[in-house]
């Protein structure tokens, strides 16, 4: 190195100037020589200097990655240098803080600090606040504004980043030393843990009473007095308020348990402990309890604010809390028996708990209270003791005596949704700017599928009027649109945005402009489906099909409008709709489009009142697309699948041992439609090899996918049978059941494939999932179309070959049963358990499922027998599985029968 400088100055004073040499030394990557030649630089030539610093710069960035050791030196040098050769605070920060810089700020920070020492001390405090302001730069720049505040003298900059930065450099053996001595650690401490999202190094630094735990070493600097105790207790509690993921919670939780509030700073707190016992995660919310506790049982708490924590607390559902909450309600009124008149109704909310065990606490503690309330307010304890299941109102009986005997007893009525009315699409689309501005808000958001199918049929049917104004509009309105820039090296069209599919609309409005080659509209609207493809697959291609069509026809004079636009919200035709349609093509003597015809074929309601009528008046027509169309609704059931599922692998790592892999869809051979049909329709007339290979859609479930085939729902369900699978076992798939939504107020027969994907929806992991699922049977149960039976043997497979979690299935049937729907949900579970309660070894979680069942059986009235159910509850013990098949047995041995069906 010492070669290097002296060749360095020899040249600067052998004819070279200053600012060469230091360029020399730049692109030569010999960064520690750049101190020493920015000395003899005054301010014209360090201006001269950062000119030539700035092109070399960019041309860094254009070099190679295969030069990337030398990239590397030269950074280096790069950085020091435009550092000293700017005179600007905000200009020398903007230098230090460049990304392309990133990887040299914490090696150089030494020698970035020497040529800054000869500005003033505002001058580097300024920087030094800029450079921390910024969180991807201060962590990695922690030395360099470390150096820049303690010369100056400026405040501590508290930053997340700089906090990161100091919190990396620290945190080693040593830990508790170098807190101890550091002079900033008051500042930095405070503001870590005021983070939203606390640091690494706080969370994961070994375990307690390591060296490097940061809790430990905090409450002893506590204890010593470099930290303020009562502002660490309040920092502690104001994060815990704030909540966030429990990661995030843990530090503060644990300090407060190292470092205790005093007794008069838990008074003081009373609303905030009342607080984190309602909505904190878990463990704050059990802290909380545990100190409120201590204040009620010292006398401590006020009535008001004792009432209110158990509120919350029995709001709740982790049962560990509600168990605690109780007993101290039981310990509290046995103290303070005055309290009991502001706290029994609020105990009285647990009546209604969805666990009836929490029930029988809730009214155990108000038996031995209710002696120290009025009659006024056992009056009301009695009438909330209706919410109590039927399995505790005998005992219900004993506490409030004739108030509850006296209570006239309604028979059961089974409570489902109403069921939903058609939602009709509006008719065409008015102006053209009204057209264009609904295209707008296409293109910058993702609409759903009835806006993108109304947008569609409004823009030939503007097109068939004026090609030319709507192209021009069209032109005008998406000049930024990227299918707008299709300049390549050989000029027009040469680059090919749309090899892979026509991107919804964006194919049809680039063909109107001519930027969409003929080539790729000719080989779009002929394209075949591959028979080794998947279902997904075949209904890609066929909705993109269509779409090709359009953007060969559109505006050519033979397309005046579209006859696969839906009526209604489910993709559905109403068939009168569609005879009028074709009426208007034969008028203007014009042929429709092969696919789009196909479309709208499959999407008219078949099964519709005004069908036949429709038939009569299409074959009046005497036209060939009206005879086609008069056939199709006359035909029963045009198409069929099969379902069927390889055996699954014994081992995980051994071929078929996902749900989504083993799923066979098998569509029924129908050479009449596949004579009648354009070639993309051929696949659901058995055009596909029935393969069980992994779909790679199964992530992906659009809803105009749904729309395909809203006529046709056990087709529609065997389609979207993998994308439901997924959902079941997979670790990442998420919204997959939202076209359960319109299956369920679709058309058509259901059988086997709609009671699977109703059976796979409630098991899917994600809890959103399993929400639309319920509300598809519900509405489903509703029309009267839901075979509960066959979902509850689906269910009993797929939960005896471990396919799915039982625990997320009983979050599914405690939803559904909450409804009103206990006959509902007991006839699939009455399905579903036997083959659980006969396993030689029962699967975990069966004891959540019986309490369910046991719970709907209450309600309903059910009676009779369960295959199994004896063995279980004839055994000793006292877990769930024995405690809910008692109750389940005893339930329908004593049960009523079930009362008529209702929808509310």
């Amino acid at each position: 190195m010492g070669a290097e400088m002296n060749t360095g100055v020899l040249s600067a004073t052998s004819g070279e100037s200053g600012v060469d040499a230091l360029m020399k030394a730049v692109r030569a990557g010999r960064a520690a020589e750049v101190p020493t030649l920015l000395e003899s630089l005054d301010a014209a030539a360090r201006l001269e200097a950062l000119g030539r610093l700035k092109t070399l710069r960019s041309e860094v960035r254009s070099w190679d990655w295969n030069r990337w050791e030398e990239t590397t030196r030269v950074r280096r040098a790069l950085y020091v240098a435009g550092a000293g050769c700017h005179t600007g605070a905000a200009a020398a920060a903007g230098w230090l803080g460049g990304r392309d810089l990133l990887s040299w700020r914490t090696e150089n920070g030494v020698l970035a600090l020497r040529v800054l020492a000869d500005r003033t001390p505002a001058w580097r405090a300024d920087v030094a606040l800029r450079l921390a302001a910024k969180p991807a730069v201060a962590e990695d720049s922690y030395g360099l504004i470390r150096g820049l505040v303690e010369g100056s003298g400026a405040a501590v900059p508290a930053t997340d980043g700089y906090v990161l930065g100091w919190m990396r450099q620290i945190t080693d053996s040593g830990l508790l030393e170098h807190l101890r001595a550091d002079p900033q650690t008051p500042v930095l401490v405070a503001h870590a843990l005021s983070m939203q999202e606390t640091p690494d190094q706080l969370t994961g630094s070994g375990s307690s009473g390591a060296a490097t735990h940061w809790t430990t070493a905090l409450a002893a600097l506590t204890e010593e007095g470099v930290l303020d105790r009562a502002e660490l207790v309040d920092l502690c509690v104001s994060r815990l308020l704030r909540g966030g993921r429990q990661r995030d919670l843990r530090l503060p939780l644990a300090l407060l348990q190292l470092v205790p509030p005093t007794a008069e700073e838990r008074r003081d707190r009373i609303a905030d402990w009342i607080g984190m016992t309602a909505d904190a995660t878990s463990p704050v919310a059990g802290y909380a309890q545990k100190t409120l506790s201590g204040l009620a049982l010292e006398g401590a708490l006020p009535g008001g604010a004792f009432a209110e924590m158990t509120a919350g607390v029995l709001f709740r559902q982790e049962k560990k809390l509600l168990r605690a909450q109780l007993s101290l309600v039981n310990k509290v009124l046995t103290r303070h028996p005055a309290l009991a008149a502001e706290v029994l109704p609020v105990v009285a909310d647990a009546f209604g708990h969805d666990d009836t065990e929490m029930q029988q606490r809730a009214l155990q503690v108000v038996a031995r209270h209710l002696n120290s309330v009025d009659d006024e307010t056992r009056y009301g304890l009695a009438e909330a003791a209706s919410l109590l299941g039927p399995v505790h109102r005998s005992a219900a009986e004993a506490v409030f005596g004739r108030r509850i005997a006296e209570r006239e007893l309604l028979p059961y009525e089974e409570i489902l949704p109403p069921v939903p009315e058609p939602q009709y699409l509006p008719g065409p689309q008015g102006s053209l700017e009204e057209l264009v501005e609904d295209l707008l808000v296409e293109q910058r958001r993702s609409s759903g599928a009835m806006e993108f199918e109304r947008a569609l049929d409004g823009l030939v049917r503007h097109a068939h009027q004026d090609r030319d104004c709507v192209a021009e509009r069209v032109r005008e309105a998406f000049s930024d649109a990227y299918w707008q820039d299709t300049s390549g090296p050989t000029g027009h069209a040469d680059v090919d945005f749309f090899r892979h599919g026509p991107r919804g609309l964006d194919g049809v409005l680039a063909a109107l402009v001519g930027k969409v080659q003929r080539e790729r509209i000719e080989a779009g609207r002929t394209q075949t489906v591959p028979m080794t493809t998947c279902v997904h697959g075949a209904m890609e291609v066929t909705q993109d099909t269509r779409i090709w069509e359009i953007a060969h026809l559109i505006g050519g004079g033979t397309l005046p409008l579209l006859l696969a636009t839906p009526t209604r919200h489910t993709g559905g035709i109403d068939p009168l709709e569609l005879a009028r349609r074709l009426r208007e093509y034969a008028d203007a003597g014009l042929e429709p489009a092969p696919v789009d015809l196909g479309h709208a074929l499959l999407r008219v309601r078949r099964q519709d009142a005004s069908a036949s009528q429709a038939a009569e008046e299409a074959d009046a027509l005497g036209s060939e697309a009206g005879t086609r169309l008069a056939a199709w609704l006359r035909c029963g059931n045009p198409l069929e699948a099969t379902v069927r599922f390889h055996p699954r692998a014994k081992e995980k790592g051994s071929g078929r041992w996902w749900l989504v892999d083993r799923v066979l869809v098998e569509m029924a051979k129908r050479q009449d439609f596949r004579k009648e049909f354009p070639r993309t329709f051929h696949w659901l007339g058995g055009g596909l090899l029935p393969n069980a290979r992994r779909c790679y859609h199964w992530e992906q479930v659009p809803e105009r996918w749904a729309t395909l085939l809203p006529a046709d729902r056990e087709l529609l369900a065997a389609c979207l049978l993998s994308s439901m699978a997924s959902g079941v076992d997979g670790d990442s798939a998420r919204d997959v059941t939202g076209p359960l939504t319109l299956l369920a107020e679709g058309e058509g027969q259901v059988g086997r494939a709609v009671a699977l994907v109703l059976a796979f929806g409630l098991g899917c992991r994600d809890a959103d999932d399993r929400l639309r699922a319920v509300d598809a049977l519900l509405v489903l149960a509703a029309r009267g179309d839901l075979d509960a039976r066959q979902v509850g043997r689906d269910l009993a497979w797929l939960l005896a070959e471990r396919s799915m979690k039982p625990n997320r299935l009983a979050d599914a049937a405690r939803t559904a049963a909450a409804t009103g729907a206990y006959g509902t949900v007991w006839t699939i579970l009455s399905e579903a358990l036997p083959t659980l309660l006969e396993a030689e070894t029962p699967i975990r979680g069966l004891g959540e499922l019986l309490a369910i069942a046991a719970d709907c059986v209450e309600r309903c009235g059910a009676t009779g027998e369960l295959a199994g159910l004896d063995r279980h509850a004839s055994a000793r013990g006292t877990s769930q599985l024995v405690t809910q098949s008692k109750r389940l047995r005893n339930a329908l041995r004593q049960g009523t029968d079930q009362g008529a069906t209702e929808t509310s």
